[in-house]
């Protein structure tokens, strides 16, 4: 099972994946663990990623980039057509109404959604994590915005699923910074002790996110989030952008903005200069060559003419961060740390005024751009069995509060109720009591679309079906559940019908629901909007109900609970066969590529034949080549090199493997002559240590005692076929010194090493064959022979190790134990 976490963002993307190591942020096929988030669209395929982005000057219309904002929004959304006239690319209308991205891809006109266009990322990203991982990618999980609506999520999940993805959780940006912050800490407060709040801020390119978050041992509580989605590092830039445009205009006289390629230049040349101006506080130079109308243009600026240009978007970095603590009630003493993440938040007057705001120093404990993907991965490891992980719970918030409206027939108007509040925990789960004799819809829609970043508040319509009355003809008991689920998307998750059947007079305490957590859902009831909704549903009867106490008593009833089906209708949700369309159309688009890949590469063995066979011809190759030959092959190499850059400009796979044949027929026996000569020396050496080897072994009569068993008839044998392997390599030898090294060598080096091999099967069986067992007559001691002595067995003679006689059984001779003691004086 994978484990692996896409940090998806809005201009650079990062793949983080869980191995027996930890958690590692894995590198492209640039070796850059950096990918940009970039989509170009060709005659023939796709780019995506690094190779993408090397098109947005030359390909600037059909290269796209930044469009992870459009997710969800209709083309009518006031937003996208705000954006629509500062972009290089085209935005259409997809026939859903959503918006849509228009290009030229294999020469024809498309409209591709941005749903596919993430899809196409998302492959990408899959395709490098599968190249790290050497296995194949589904399981993953994902980052979005913490501000993210419904809409927008729903539509990532779509991008997973067409890319073939399984996505087990959409995270939410901050939180996973605070996971990949808190899981490592060590001494974080116990569960029954006071929590450490953490203050996480995430400015990237295009999206401004912080968030508090109550940390205790293997605990993390998202307290609340706030966010500025209109401020990021594109408008640092752009502040730089439109002061060199005035600047050139006013010193060359050129209008930048009326050719989308120039600009796109200075936006790539501005964002280099922010980088620098961080660093430096020193003039520095902006210099393009070539920018436009053949004009080369330059201009200098320091960090505090920028920043004193960049005052109003610098005023935006506070409020956030004080709506924070109003939610939560906070106090900054309250505040353990402030951590910052995301590529802007290295400009230093953000760092000033954050710093300021909090009283207290800024912390850069976590990689400031693998920091999303790191925590992505980890929760990712989380929820996979594969992976042991220290206990850790995640509990996340509800960023914009959800409520529920419905037509009432008893007020003769539209209902409505709360049901998520604003930073309600998430992932979580309310049933709802209904009582209906009819299907009825339900509306789910944000209640404050003043705090949305997104114009149209409406999540979706559900219509819960099959309702019939009780038998009585009363109303029927409806229980609805709604759900916001892991990925933070809010769902009527099913809906049941009970039916009443009264039985005997016996009085029973009234049966009323408890909370109940169960696999993390949490069934919560709403008692007094119940029974509000009852009375309203009932007032036509005169009946008036009151709150009862959990202990009166009513007559026993029998319940039969039945589930309803649910229509789903969420906004701009992607129909089922729409979905089915796009995977199928992804994967012909991926094949599509793979095989322009390979033509390609045809194409370019062709073209790296010829370079490399050219330079050889001179150098290396020289001596293994006639003129005559050397005149043909060059002249070969010349046409084909002719023809690649005119008429073999766009072939097919087939035509450019045909012509580098035609090359080879010329080319390769040269290449063989030289491999050849390389090598057959070394071959000859060989040979020659091994009749060496096998001559000395095998004499006779024997010179080592590990050959004593070898025959006259053996060692004549092996004699022989030595003498006749000496002679062959000898001729050999003097034949190919005759031959001339521009012709085909006389003997190969194949040739030699199977001689080498033949006498070695030849003769080792032979000199390595074991020595016949010889059985010894067991040997007799001398007490066996001459009977005991003095009643005792003694050996002749024994031997210590040494080698040195210790008792030969002699009365004369000396040992250590009868020699007389020596007297010292």
């Amino acid at each position: 099972m994978s484990v692996i976490g896409f940090d998806v963002g809005f201009m650079n993307c990062y793949v983080a994946v869980a191995r027996a190591g930890g958690i590692e942020t894995v590198a492209n096929e640039y070796s850059d663990r950096c990918t940009p988030a970039c989509v170009s669209f060709g005659p023939r395929n796709r780019s995506i990623g690094a190779a993408a982005k090397s098109q947005v000057v030359t390909n600037c219309k059909n290269t796209v980039q930044g469009f992870k904002r459009f997710h969800g929004r209709a083309f009518s959304d006031p937003y996208v057509q705000k954006l629509k006239n500062s972009l290089v690319y085209d935005i259409a209308q997809m026939p859903t109404g959503t918006a849509g991205i228009k290009v030229m891809y294999m020469e024809e006109e498309k409209v591709f959604s941005i749903e596919q266009v993430t899809a196409m990322l998302l492959t990408k990203l899959k395709e490098t994590a599968e190249n790290a991982l050497k296995k194949p990618v589904a399981d993953c999980v994902i980052s979005v915005p913490c501000y993210y609506t419904d809409p927008e999520r729903r539509s990532v999940v779509d991008a997973a699923q067409i890319a073939g993805l399984n996505c087990l959780r959409l995270m939410n940006e901050t939180t996973a910074v605070a996971l990949a912050y808190g899981i490592y800490k060590q001494d974080l407060p116990a569960p029954e002790e006071k929590a450490r709040n953490v203050v996480f801020v995430d400015l990237g390119h295009s999206g401004y996110q912080t968030s508090v978050c109550a940390f205790n041992k293997g605990k993390l509580k998202v307290l609340a989030t706030a966010c500025d989605p209109e401020l990021g590092g594109k408008d640092f830039d752009e502040v730089l952008v439109n002061y060199f445009c005035e600047e050139f205009g006013k010193k060359y006289k050129l209008d930048v903005k009326s050719k989308p390629r120039a600009l796109v230049r200075l936006y790539q040349e501005c964002e280099k200069l922010k980088k620098l101006m961080s660093a430096n506080s020193s003039d520095l130079p902006l210099n393009i060559e070539c920018f436009m109308n053949d004009i080369d243009v330059s201009g200098k600026l320091n960090r505090g003419q920028f920043e004193e240009m960049c005052t109003d978007i610098l005023a935006r970095v506070e409020p956030p961060l004080q709506s924070l603590l109003e939610n939560t009630k906070l106090k900054k003493d309250d505040i353990y740390a402030v951590e910052i993440v995301g590529g802007a938040s290295r400009i230093p007057a953000i760092k000033e005024r954050i710093s300021r705001f909090f009283g207290k120093e800024l912390s850069t404990t976590l990689n400031a751009d693998e920091a999303v993907a790191r925590g992505c991965a980890l929760q990712c490891a989380i929820l996979s069995p594969a992976f042991k992980v220290r206990e850790f719970s995640i509990t996340d918030i509800v960023p914009y509060p959800v409520s529920l409206k419905w037509h009432s027939a008893a007020e003769e108007g539209i209902s409505d109720c709360e049901v998520f509040p604003k930073n309600h925990a998430a992932p979580f789960s309310k049933v709802l009591t209904f009582y209906r004799k009819e299907p009825f819809s339900l509306e789910a829609y944000y209640n404050c679309p003043k705090e949305l970043p997104y114009p149209d508040p409406t999540i979706g319509q559900f219509l819960i079906q099959k309702v019939v009355p009780q038998a009585s003809g009363e109303s029927s008991k409806v229980k609805v559940k709604v759900r916001v689920n892991i990925h933070g998307i809010f769902s009527v998750s099913s809906a049941s019908l009970v039916e009443v059947q009264k039985s005997d007079e016996t009085e029973e305490p009234m049966e009323t629901e408890q909370a109940n957590e169960k696999d993390g859902e949490v069934l919560q009831m709403m008692p007094i909007f119940f029974i509000k909704l009852f009375l309203l549903e009932n007032s036509n009867k005169g009946e008036k109900k009151s709150d009862q106490p959990p202990q009166a008593k009513k007559p026993k009833v029998k319940t039969k609970v039945l589930e309803l089906p649910i229509e789903n209708s969420p906004q701009w949700q992607l129909a089922d066969d729409m979905l089915n369309l796009f995977v199928e159309n992804e994967g012909k688009m991926i094949m599509q590529d793979k095989l322009e890949k390979e033509r390609n590469d045809a194409k370019n063995n062709v073209e790296e034949y010829v370079y490399e066979m050219r330079d050889k011809l001179h150098g290396m190759l020289e001596k293994f080549v006639s003129e005559s030959d050397r005149d043909a092959l060059s002249l070969k190499l010349e046409d084909t090199e002719n023809w690649l850059y005119e008429d073999g400009e766009d072939q097919p796979k087939q035509v450019y493997i045909d012509k580098l044949a035609e090359l080879k027929k010329l080319g390769q026996p040269i290449q063989e002559r030289y491999a050849e000569a390389e090598e057959r020396p070394k071959a000859f050496e060989e040979l020659g240590k091994q009749i060496q080897a096998i001559s000395n072994n095998a004499t006779f009569p024997p010179q080592e005692e590990q050959y004593d068993h070898l025959d006259e008839a053996d060692v004549t044998k092996v004699d022989k076929l030595t003498n006749d392997a000496m002679i062959w390599m000898n001729s050999a030898m003097n034949q190919q010194s005759k031959q001339s090294l521009t012709l085909d060598p006389s003997v190969k080096v194949k040739d030699i090493r199977a001689k080498t091999r033949e006498l070695f099967s030849s003769c080792n069986p032979i000199v390595t064959k074991p020595k016949p067992k010889v059985e010894l007559p067991k040997e007799e001691t001398p007490a066996e022979q001459n009977g005991p002595v003095n009643g005792q067995d003694k050996p002749q003679e024994e031997t210590t190790d040494k080698g040195t006689t210790e008792n030969t059984g002699n009365p004369n001779s000396e040992t250590t134990e009868n020699k007389p003691d020596m007297d010292l004086d």
